[in-house]
């Protein structure tokens, strides 16, 4: 008998789908009968994956099987109550089910004319979102898949404002005519600014890391500084990167100040607000944006504290018109009738085909509403505010940065040792410790030379008795790792 060429029949995919959804909402309700952390050793998993591609197709029931055999043992469960390491993530249920139906239309949204819905959902869900942010109408917004692409794309734009250099047509290699470009960025910003610029030909060097005060944000006056002295060493400043939640210690850069200066010396402020932006959805933490609305573009990634599953990253910018003189690139084959009257995305960055990510932000967007979502990001504060108490209140650890967010820093440091290099030790073995026990997660950062752990609360079914439990165990395993400490 000749095999179908077609598809999964549609009687089997029915079958297999609702399985899975049952399956999935199981994993959802039972997800702490998982450990965080999975205990394999690297390669285990390959190990028991075949090295050659299936000549013949499988079973759909094999395949499930292997996720439960194979997958299933060497995860690390992002939507865990106990994740607590880098930024935490949630998957929801909202989302989840728009991301489903977005893999089912499996439209390329590149125009208008490729999926209209696709387009102009984009722009009403991101334009709710704004409104939420509090940013003002004059903010244009399109999504890409992450915050480092969304900051190569404001770095690209702000590289195109420099007109008189023709960067877009003439390029910047061996061109002695073209001075040296800047860029200045916080020693605490995100790596992806340096990305950026060694993506972009502006390279290592074209980066100058500007120093940071006792809270971590970057100080203005040595910002303003930097720019006279490179304008006198014949460098050509042309991009400001602030950050509003920086990665490391969540810490808010005076965004106000440094747009002062952006506009008196003529360059473009962009704001990564990835993790910290979000945090604006609650009306009395709108001041973390303060300065923002100056801004000619900034980042903000629902799928870090909205609840949207990864990736989707909302980037604004008040200047459009520049992004896509950066990037707009149209062939005949893509030419329309309606190009005239619509907006089509693909002129606005790198990509060509765009998935339909809007679909599963204006579930959740509906589902949870501003006031569910604000409450759940409330509350992820509070957690945070109540570990940092017990962090303060405790004589064998010590906050290490302000907690403005949803992210505490902190170390071990009982009183009797001082020597920096021993307290660095003692946290490294102390947080290989905790993640030992697969029950938590946790992540690190080095701030000043000193091994600091991060516990970041932001996951929508973490609850206060998780952040207890946590608690327990960094006490447990810090007496662990030094008997006899009460």
């Amino acid at each position: 008998m000749t095999p179908s060429l077609g598809d999964l029949p549609s009687e089997e995919f029915r079958r297999f789908a609702h399985q899975l959804v049952d399956r999935v909402a199981d994993y959802l309700e039972q997800i702490e009968k998982y450990p965080v952390l999975p205990d394999v050793a690297p390669g285990d998993i390959r190990t028991q994956l075949p090295s050659l591609p299936p000549t013949l197709g499988e079973s759909m029931e094999t395949i499930l099987a292997d996720v439960d055999r194979i997958i299933l043992p060497g995860m690390t469960h992002w939507n865990h109550p106990n994740f607590f390491a880098y930024f935490s993530i949630t998957g929801s249920g909202p989302g989840i089910l728009g991301e489903l139906l977005s893999a089912a239309f499996n439209i390329n949204g590149m125009l208008w004319k490729t999926c209209p819905s696709a387009t102009e959902l984009e722009q009403v869900t991101l334009d709710w979102l704004r409104q939420m942010l509090g940013l003002p109408k004059e903010f244009w917004g399109i999504i890409y898949d992450t915050a480092s692409i969304s900051t190569l794309h404001a770095i690209a734009a702000a590289r195109e404002q420099l007109m008189d250099l023709q960067i877009r047509e003439q390029g910047l290699a061996g061109r002695a005519e073209v001075p040296r470009l800047r860029l200045y960025t916080s020693e605490q910003a995100h790596s992806s600014v340096d990305k950026a610029a060694i993506t972009l030909g502006i390279g290592l060097a074209g980066v100058r890391k500007i120093p940071v005060d006792e809270g971590f944000r970057m100080q203005p006056k040595a910002l303003a500084q930097a720019i006279a002295e490179d304008r006198r060493q014949g460098w050509r400043p042309f991009c400001v990167v602030a950050t509003v939640g920086t990665t490391s210690t969540t810490s808010i850069d005076p965004v106000p100040e440094i747009a002062e200066i952006c506009e008196r010396e003529g360059l473009w402020l962009h704001v990564d607000g990835a993790y910290g932006g979000m945090a604006a959805v609650v009306p009395e933490m709108r001041h973390v944006l303060a300065g923002c609305d100056r801004a000619d573009s900034m980042v903000t990634n629902p799928h870090k504290w909205l609840f949207v599953p990864v990736d989707l990253s909302a980037f604004y910018t008040r200047k459009p018109e520049i992004l896509r003189r950066a990037f707009s690139l149209v062939p005949e084959y893509l030419r329309t009738s309606q190009d005239h009257q619509v907006e089509n995305l693909m002129d606005y960055g790198v990509q060509l085909g765009r998935r339909f990510r809007a679909l599963k932000l204006w579930f959740v967007l509906r589902y949870f509403g501003w006031e569910g979502i604000a409450a759940r990001i409330r509350k992820h504060i509070q957690l945070a505010q109540d570990f940092a108490a017990w962090i303060d209140a405790d004589p064998n650890f010590e906050r290490m940065a302000p907690t403005p967010f949803s992210t505490i820093c902190f170390r071990a440091h009982p009183p009797h040792m001082d020597e920096e290099e021993a307290l660095n030790h003692l946290n490294e073995r102390l947080l290989e410790a905790i993640n030992g026990t697969h029950e938590v997660f946790l992540s690190h950062t080095r701030l000043h030379n000193r091994y600091v752990l991060r516990l970041a609360i932001g996951n929508l079914r973490t609850e206060e008795k998780h952040v207890r439990r946590a608690w327990v165990i960094i006490r447990e395993k810090l007496k662990e790792v030094i008997p006899g400490i009460r």
